[in-house]
């Protein structure tokens, strides 16, 4: 049995990888945490799941994931994912962690802790999108000269995040497959008079509303033509799934840094 802890327990992931960990037998829920203002503090983290009291008390210190768990599986925020990875660290503890809105230091940061632990870490832990961004980086190799790239992306009005992970990972797949870093070639804000489009600019473009779970586009213009690769989320617990898979392969490879690419090629 895999042993799982989740931080952020009472959240709308929380509660779906509760219940994803509920159907897996070879997997057991430990421990759950959330916010010290949450007022689930004290509750049964599978009666607010809504699949009934399975004894895993939600509580608010963080040390309490890592006492009994192999893996955290963490979808939080970016200070407390590294928060959290440091404690990972510190008790031998594997991580996966789906939090999006880490910058470049952050990121780093994460890498160098992983030296001394496993962490999966991935902007979007489903097994459709981490396909996706391999075909974007292998089209953007083979449509270059005369060819712009847009990418659309669309989440639910929680968000607090733009553009998304997702949107994110998936620029910089197009830019590997060009050869250049995406810092150099992102436009992501357009507004008043900007000129003529630069040549080689990836740009981006950000839709909020309602409930969506998040949908994804990657577009190719040519003269005359365009290619469009996209992917459609009609269930958050897509994620959650991935976030499993993604726990699996993390206590079964060695200490090191790893992404979802990594996951189904294990």
């Amino acid at each position: 049995m895999i042993k799982i802890a989740i931080p952020g327990g009472a959240g709308r992931m929380g509660s779906m990888l509760i219940r994803a960990i509920a159907a897996a037998p070879d997997l057991e829920f430990v421990a759950a945490t959330d916010r010290p203002d949450s007022p689930f503090i004290g509750r049964d983290a599978g009666e607010v799941a809504q699949i009934g009291a399975n004894g895993v008390i939600i509580g608010s210190d963080p040390e309490t994931l890592f006492a009994t768990a192999d893996v955290v599986i963490d979808f939080t925020s970016p200070a407390a994912s590294l928060h959290h990875a440091t404690l990972a660290a510190a008790h031998g503890c594997a991580m996966v962690i789906g939090t999006t809105g880490l910058s470049a230091d952050e990121e780093a940061r994460l890498k160098t802790t992983a030296k001394n632990s496993t962490i999966v870490y991935c902007a979007n832990t489903s097994v459709g999108v981490t396909l996706l961004t391999q075909l974007v980086e292998d089209v953007a190799a083979k449509l270059t000269d005369g060819w712009d790239i847009e990418i659309l992306e669309t989440h639910h009005h929680h968000k607090v995040d733009a553009p998304s992970g997702t949107a994110l990972a998936l620029g910089k797949a197009a830019a590997k497959g060009r050869g250049v870093e995406l810092d150099d070639v992102a436009d992501m804000v357009r507004k008043g008079q900007t000129g003529a489009r630069k040549p080689g600019d990836i740009g981006f473009a950000v839709l909020r509303g309602g409930d969506v779970a998040g949908e994804h586009s990657v577009i190719f213009y040519g003269e005359s033509e365009r290619v469009e690769i996209s992917h459609r989320a009609t269930d958050r617990a897509i994620f959650a799934r991935g976030a499993v898979r993604a726990a699996r392969f993390a206590v079964a490879v060695a200490n090191g840094f790893y992404d979802m690419t990594d996951v189904l090629k294990g």
